[in-house]
């Protein structure tokens, strides 16, 4: 039991499981400890604990001990709560202090979180990602996820949670930045966007419940266009995947030499390399098709319905391929096969169809080498072979030491396997037995569902919020002029400044009028109207009014330096900036958050509960901070007079895009010393217009760009010039490039 909860796939394991009766006792001994609480006690002697059924991995003490011997508390995430209340309830420590004391448990606090995610990342990917399983490494030393369902390598797809990082760091390959995630949806959430949905799939029936409740769809059933007259065996099962695969050798062997077409389906690139190699010693010409070699798949497919040809496949040739077949390889008469009435349970020759189709091998063999943990995957594979009335064949073969048996499949066919005696390279082919496959098959598809509803429990709450945000950014860029929108906001924002630093039955002097001034300024990069003797007195109403106003004066005297269509496009360019801006950092809490709140169940707390409740307060501040950033975004944006059109003159090739500021979309904004106040004198950062002998058309400068194409300025002189040569007016009586002029 510790060495199935340690090291589940070890090989001496495996072996001893194939013992009568060791399964059944494993787990009646499992279920006593687990009933009397002693799983600790199987545990203690372990570094670490792994659940391959829930994909997850535990450290444990000893591990903990090994990892960092001197330093337990690494492994100890604080609770920052209590300690940021004890820090702010002693008396003895100053503001600044206690805000250094603060800095420093949130600082250390993230360092234990992040150095903990790191290590248990990296155990999973030692522990249970498997090369050429779940990634494969390309000959440019880049890993690549490969898709569990297609087969199909998938460049540009990563993991997340600095996963994908750590399985770079495991194959000793360049560690690539983690990727920042700017929009999310789940699959479910994107087809309901949808207003009409419809499918059709040759293997929808297995997933009806699932359409019902996700999509409100039926599934209905249409009859084929002929008969189906492919033979599906019942599965092979041996003791051992080294027996499994030497049977399967013999049985691809056996219909090479009667010159049929062979499928050989697998659901990893791992295994369909090894049978390669196996197949290769036996001298038998094949195929591989696996995500190493997907560029071929066109080819490949195209050959596997000749005579002889046998074929090592992903699951990538398992969908939607449709294999020709060439005349040779089909034993019985045409008519047969366009008839509409003959069947495998027809006459045929004194017989059934099926026996002699049994008896004599007709068309495509496709041979499975796993059940896949969905029956759609498998139903995708046999349906390679009979397509449109052929004849064919398809047989799954099996081991005890596959993940799906390992996992879900029942005691019952163990001790069946016990009961029937099947020796080392015995098979078993039996009903009862394959039937007991398909309920473990449908138990994971249960659970999977399970998760995938769950998931979309979560992803319902984000959902309301990405229609919130992307109705915003629609509506912006579907205006003519985001104006109103920009004078909306200013409404608010003055309203919530006044709101949050004023209170109706104190006296005005009493407002906190030093920190109204600092967010007012700070926000409209204009300096507070209110004079302090004008404070007195003042009503909120009077005070809301007046700051507006100036806002408002001094935007629209922004709005007057330039073109209005420049303003207008760069206007909508701030506010769309600004939403995609916050909107991913916002993906980025949400993703912790999800991380996070399971923990709630240990409080008691429904975790969902927890985060709808967590996700509303942080979507609230979204929505302030972009109105915020917006504002501030726009007033920082530096408006400067340029040259017309027809004067920038710009060479062939000397064209360059400069991003000296990630803020802002690459415009500069305002220093954040004192406003200066020159051009009019209402305090707002504005550049000087650049010649005024003849109107020039006005622009907005990006960052960096500068001095590009203004007019060079002269030097203001106090008197009169002096050569180089002349003596230096400082009376030294050296020349003057020889004294002051030097350098």
């Amino acid at each position: 039991l510790r060495a199935m909860r340690g090291a589940p796939k070890n090989k001496r394991l495996m072996k001893v499981l194939q013992e009568e009766g060791v399964k059944r006792l494993i787990s009646k001994v499992e279920g006593d400890f687990m009933r009397d609480k002693r799983m600790p006690e199987i545990d203690e002697e372990l570094f670490f604990v792994i659940d391959e059924k829930g994909h997850t991995l535990e450290l444990t003490d000893k591990g903990r001990d090994l990892l960092s011997p001197d330093e337990q508390a690494v492994f100890i995430l604080p609770d920052v709560s209590e300690e940021i209340g004890v820090i702010r309830r002693d008396p003895e420590l100053s503001d600044d202090e206690k805000r250094l004391k603060e800095d420093e448990a949130y600082r250390d606090h993230q360092q234990r979180t992040e150095a903990v995610h790191n290590i248990n990342q990296l155990m999973k990917a030692y522990t249970l990602f498997e090369r050429d399983v779940a990634y494969m490494l390309t000959d440019d030393k880049k890993v690549v996820i490969v898709d569990e369902s297609t087969g199909r390598p998938q460049p540009g797809r990563r993991f997340a949670d600095g996963l994908h990082q750590a399985l770079e760091a495991k194959e000793g390959v360049k560690v690539e930045q983690e990727t920042q995630t700017v929009a999310t949806i789940t699959l479910q959430n994107l087809f309901r966007m949808y207003r009409k949905l419809a499918g059709m799939t040759g293997t929808a029936d297995t997933e009806a419940k699932e359409f019902q409740e996700i999509y409100k769809l039926d599934v209905i059933v249409i009859p084929t266009h002929r008969p189906i007259r492919r033979v599906d065996h019942e599965d092979q099962i041996y003791r051992t995947k080294r027996e499994k695969y030497t049977a399967i050798i013999e049985d691809v062997a056996w219909l090479h030499e009667r010159g049929l077409p062979v499928l050989v389906g697998t659901i990893s690139v791992e295994i369909s390399e090894l049978l390669s190699r196996m197949l290769t010693r036996k001298g038998i010409k094949h195929q591989l098709l696996n995500a190493r070699y997907h560029e071929k798949e066109a080819d490949v497919v195209a050959g596997a319905g000749q005579p002889g040809q046998v074929t090592i496949a992903t699951n990538m040739a398992g969908r939607g391929t449709d294999i020709k077949l060439n005349p040779q390889v089909i034993h019985i008469e045409r008519d047969l096969i366009t008839s509409p009435d003959v069947t495998l349970a027809s006459d045929y020759n004194g017989k059934p169809l099926r026996e002699e189709l049994t008896e004599n091998p007709s068309g495509l063999q496709v041979i499975g080498t796993e059940r896949h943990e969905s029956r759609r995957i498998d139903r995708q594979l046999r349906g390679r072979a009979g397509r449109q009335g052929d004849p064919g064949l398809s047989r799954f073969y099996m081991s005890l030491e596959d993940d799906l048996m390992r996992l879900f499949g029942s005691e019952r066919i163990a001790t069946v396997m016990d009961k029937l005696g099947a020796e080392e390279g015995e098979v078993i082919e039996h009903r009862m037995v394959t039937r007991s496959i398909e309920r473990a098959q449908k138990k994971v598809e249960a659970r999977n569902f399970e998760m995938r509803k769950h998931l979309l429990k979560y992803d319902d709450v984000m959902n309301q919020q990405r229609q919130v945000i992307y109705n915003r950014r629609r509506d912006i860029l579907e205006r003519d002029s985001a104006h109103d929108q920009v004078m909306e906001l200013m409404v608010e924002t003055t309203a919530g400044l006044v709101a949050a630093h004023t209170q109706s039955g104190l006296p005005s002097e009493e407002w906190t009028w030093e920190d109204l001034s600092g967010e007012y300024s700070g926000m409209f990069f204009t300096p507070f109207p209110v004079e302090i003797e004008d404070r007195v007195g003042i009503d909120v109403e009077q005070l809301d009014e007046q700051l507006l106003g100036v806002a408002r004066d001094a935007y629209e005297h922004r709005r007057e330096l330039v073109t209005e269509d420049s303003f207008r496009e760069v206007e909508k360019a701030v506010l769309l900036h600004t939403v995609d801006t916050c909107w991913q950092e916002h993906l980025y809490e949400m993703d912790e958050l999800k991380e996070g709140v399971g923990f709630a169940g240990v409080a008691g707390k429904d975790p969902l509960m927890v985060y709808q409740k967590e996700a509303f307060d942080m979507f609230e501040s979204l929505i302030a901070r972009i109105d915020a950033e917006s504002l501030r975004n726009l007033f920082q944006l530096r408006v400067e007079a340029g040259p017309p059109p027809e004067a920038r003159r710009v060479g062939r090739g000397q064209l360059s895009d400069i991003h000296n500021e990630a803020t802002n979309l690459g415009f500069r904004g305002a220093p954040a010393t004192a406003p200066s106040t020159e051009g009019g004198g209402d305090g707002l950062p504005l550049g000087r217009p650049v010649g005024q002998a003849r109107p020039r058309e006005r622009g907005l400068v990006a960052a960096g760009s500068e001095g590009t194409d203004a007019e060079k300025k002269a030097p203001i002189r106090s008197g009169p010039k002096v050569g180089r040569n002349d003596p230096c007016p400082c009376g030294s009586g050296k020349k003057y490039k020889q004294c002051h002029g030097r350098g």
